[in-house]
Parts: structure tokens; C-alpha cells; sequence
């Protein structure tokens, strides 16, 4: 009987990267694909059936309206980006606190937790001028709305996720005498990591939201005054225009979120308890 040579494994070769590239660009390509199909056919339909541009802008229009005001565009989408940041930094900081608060003390979750259920189902819209009334014109009424708005979801993930605890874990930590204070730090905190990251990009998105919604109210700037005044001047072409940033800054932000959770959970894989 012959021995038989073990097959030598294959070289690497220059094909692995081009099949990573291939990879990214096949998830990439159908969305890009989809938005340019909208564009031709929101294009053709506004053409053909011959609608007035006082009621909807041509994709054409509001790129001419970009390129000759693309200065106000991003005076105004700063405006708003430090808003947005600032109101979602504090939500986080506000929803985490009311998150550990309620699961460490139980009168709090009897006493506290229905009423931020309840305070969910107040319109956001109408507090709007209530905090321009109390607070002025300042940044400080539109952080609060966006607070108020953003702060919901991170503390119902969180929550969430700190009560999803592996049971067993909890009986080892009760049997070697820790701490409550200790089992939350150690134990329902790192679990709960995953679910805070859900929270958190829900929360950017509803950050933008609340920070439109607070320049409607009452702002001189930003990108949500600047869709108000020019609904007032019947310029749909800027309306839209306006509209674009504000859904691409939503849109980059949601997804700077998600590349913190990404370099989160490779500088610290074994936080990463679950995948939500």
C-alpha cells in the first residue's frame, strides 16, 4: 500500500481582496440602484403629467438649488448637527441613569417607569412651544425636546437588556456573597450592552427629529427653519433641498452610531454577550 502525499494547502493569492470588494459592492449596488430608479422616474412623472414645481420640486431643481445655496445648506446642517449631538449626549446619559435607577431599586420601577410610559404618548409637537416659551430662543429648549424625545428608547432597550441577565450567572454571584451594587457593575451591565446600542441608534434618529421639530417651534437658524421659511416663500426646490440634509445627516449619524458599536464590540469582544 502507496502513502499518500497530504494535498498542499493553496497559495493565497490576489483573489481574496477582490472577493471582499466584490462582496461589499453587491450590498451595495441595489440600493444605489433603487435611489437612481426613483430619481429617473420622480424626473420623468413630474415632466410628463406637467406638475407645477410650487407643488413638488424635479431631483434637476433641487440640485440647482444645492449647487447655488449649498453654503446656506451647510451653515444651517451645522446648526442643527450640534444640536442633534449634544441633545442625543445627554439622552444617553439621562436614559442610562433612569435604566440603572429603575432595575436596582424596585420602588422605582413601581413608582417611576409607568410614568415614563405614559410620558411617551404626550405629542412632542405641541411641547415644542411650550419650551420655547419657558426657555426662550435658545439652544436650550431644543435640547430639552430632543431629550424628551431621544431618551425613551435607550432606557426601554437597556432595561431590557439588564433583565435579560443569565439566570445562572446570578445564582453563582448570589452564592459567593456579592453585592447587588456589584452584580449590576459586573454582570446586567455588560449584558445589557447589546440592547443599549439598539436603543441608541432608534434614539439618533428620533435626536434628529426632535431637533427639526424644535426649529419649527421657533429657531432663526437650522436646517428646520430654513424648510419653514422657505415653505413660507413657496421655494419647494429649497424645501427639498433642505429635506435631503436633513435625512443624510440622519442617516450618517445612525450610521457613525453603528461603527461606534462596531469598534465597541472588536476592542471589547467578550462584552458582546448577544446579538439583538
Amino acid at each position: 500500500m502507496t502513502a499518500t502525499v497530504p494535498a498542499r494547502p493553496a497559495p493565497l493569492t490576489a483573489g481574496a481582496p477582490t472577493s471582499s470588494w466584490r462582496l461589499r459592492w453587491s450590498k451595495l449596488w441595489p440600493p444605489l440602484l433603487v435611489a437612481v430608479i426613483v430619481v429617473v422616474a420622480w424626473e420623468l412623472a413630474v415632466d410628463v403629467f406637467d406638475v407645477s414645481s410650487y407643488i413638488i420640486a424635479t431631483p434637476s431643481e433641487i440640485a440647482a438649488e444645492i449647487v447655488s445655496n449649498w453654503q446656506l445648506l451647510l451653515t444651517n446642517t451645522w446648526v442643527t448637527t450640534q444640536e442633534v449631538v449634544f441633545g442625543f449626549l445627554i439622552s444617553i446619559v439621562v436614559g442610562v441613569a433612569l435604566a440603572l435607577a429603575v432595575v436596582r431599586f424596585r420602588f422605582l420601577d413601581r413608582a417611576i417607569y409607568p410614568l415614563i410610559v405614559l410620558f411617551q404618548v404626550v405629542p412632542k409637537v405641541a411641547l415644542a412651544p411650550i419650551f420655547i416659551l419657558w426657555f426662550g430662543y435658545s439652544m436650550t429648549p431644543k435640547l430639552v425636546l430632543i431629550v424628551v424625545i431621544a431618551f425613551f428608547p435607550i432606557t426601554l432597550n437597556m432595561v431590557l437588556g439588564l433583565r435579560r441577565t443569565d439566570e445562572d450567572l446570578l445564582l453563582l454571584m448570589n452564592s459567593v456573597g456579592s453585592s447587588k451594587n456589584e452584580i449590576l457593575a459586573r454582570i446586567q451591565v455588560p449584558t445589557s450592552l447589546p440592547y443599549l446600542f439598539a436603543g441608541l441608534r432608534i434614539a439618533i434618529t428620533l435626536a434628529v427629529i426632535g431637533a427639526v421639530v424644535a426649529e419649527f417651534a421657533g429657531s432663526q437658524n437650522g436646517l428646520g427653519h430654513q424648510i419653514q421659511f422657505a415653505s413660507t416663500q413657496l421655494d419647494t426646490a429649497q424645501m427639498f433641498a433642505a429635506l435631503l440634509f436633513v435625512s443624510v445627516l440622519g442617516l450618517v449619524l445612525y450610521y457613525l452610531v453603528g461603527l461606534v458599536e462596531f469598534l465597541f464590540k472588536r476592542r471589547f469582544p467578550h462584552l458582546a454577550l448577544a446579538d439583538v
